[in-house]
């Protein structure tokens, strides 16, 4: 049985969790290619990170999750 984490159902044997993180993301969007998600340990670092001018912007994603197609995604629970 899963758990709901942001309203994604998630699986409940811990491999996907929620993180801080700083994402490139030229246009915001709930599904994020792991090539643009850097996890980092805290809040603070993720804001610190955060540069908006770049499209770099400060979140909590829960990830990593393996697609369909085999990529790993994260998926955004809220911009911070």
């Amino acid at each position: 049985m899963g758990v709901s984490i942001g309203g994604l159902m998630m699986d409940r044997g811990g491999v996907v969790q929620e993180q801080f993180a700083v994402v490139y993301a030229p246009k915001k969007k709930k599904r994020l290619s792991a090539n643009c998600v850097e996890v980092v340990d805290s809040e603070e670092k993720a804001r610190a990170a955060a540069d908006p001018d770049r499209n770099r912007h400060a979140a909590v994603v829960a990830g990593p999750s393996k697609s369909s197609e085999g990529q790993y995604l994260y998926y955004l629970i809220r911009w911070l």
